[in-house]
């Protein structure tokens, strides 16, 4: 029984409140942590491992963008501890530019420790396109890859605001500026342009594949319609090396870097967050993403 005229914590009164005001307390103190390590200019690798290392990355979702991915594989090319690097992929595809700067990248980090990939559920088109330079590549049974070509899609409403009374004009300097605009039908002379434009884009997917299997041309060339493969028509056709899991291709990948046992494990890159969403994810009782530069570790 509380005592007339005593007063009760502001704990006790609201415990919802200042439980997520101890929250946000919690998370504004891991992210000071982590901007105090950056500013240092410590890593946590340098800090919380030693001994050799593999590194993990991740190609995930729609490649729009490379510049993290290959941010994070230049991190591992330069760091000599890492022996090995693992490319995880579940990628539809996504821009050709990026996926062929992730390629480059992964071309010149299998130059300098062996890169082995690994594809989920799927790696088609541009995530294919980018992990194929990898020194082996695993995928399971069903994952499905491939998916070699370029499409482009184009909506025109012209005909239908016309009907609303809408008249569209597009003025260009020149018969092929503009086209792909939705306020007017291609031209022949566009359309066959932008084909003509595919077909170059096609044929440097064709023989970048082509360089980085070790594989004739034309060989190539034949499975480049545009067909999805599941892993297991992939190893016949050439254009991965093994049916495996992600722990097969990691027990390779360490083979391969001369490493027995477990190693730890840089894995990355992992996307930035808002205080919001380190809010949110804190609620969940994860506050992995506060690390300093994004990175995750453990042992595998």
């Amino acid at each position: 029984m509380r005592l007339e005229g005593t007063k009760t914590r502001f704990s006790q009164r609201h415990p919802l409140l200042f439980g997520v005001l101890m929250i946000i307390l919690a998370v504004a103190l891991f992210s000071g942590v982590a901007a105090f390590f950056r500013s240092m200019g410590w890593t946590p690798g340098a800090i919380a491992l030693s001994g050799d290392k593999i590194g993990i990355v991740h190609i995930e979702g729609m490649i729009l963008n490379s510049a993290k991915v290959v941010s994070f594989i230049k991190t591992l090319e330069d760091d000599d501890s890492v022996k090995g690097v693992l490319l995880r992929v579940d990628s539809p595809g996504g821009a050709i530019a990026p996926s062929q700067e992730i390629y480059a990248a992964v071309k010149k980090l299998d130059e300098v420790k062996p890169v082995v990939a690994s594809y989920g559920t799927v790696a088609a088109s541009g995530g294919y396109y980018a992990s194929c330079p990898a020194r082996l590549i695993f995928a399971n049974p069903g994952s499905l890859t491939a998916s070699i070509g370029v499409v482009a899609e184009f909506v025109t409403v012209a005909e239908a605001l016309e009907k609303f009374g809408i008249k569209p004009e597009v003025l260009a300097t020149g018969k092929y500026k503009g086209a792909g605009t939705p306020l007017r039908d291609l031209t022949d002379a566009q359309r066959e342009q932008l084909l003509d434009l595919m077909h170059d884009l096609h044929d440097q997917f064709v023989d970048h594949v082509a360089e980085a299997r070790g594989m004739e041309r034309t060989r190539v060339a034949a499975v480049a319609d545009g067909r999805a493969v599941t892993g297991r028509q992939a190893v016949s056709l050439g254009l991965i090396d093994r049916i495996g899991t992600r722990s097969d291709a990691i027990d390779e990948l360490k083979r391969l870097a001369g490493i027995e046992g477990k190693a730890p494990v840089l894995e990355g890159p992992v996307e930035e967050r808002t205080l919001l969403q380190e809010i949110v994810g804190s609620l969940k009782i994860d506050l992995s993403s506060s690390l300093p530069q994004g990175w995750s570790f453990y042992y595998r």
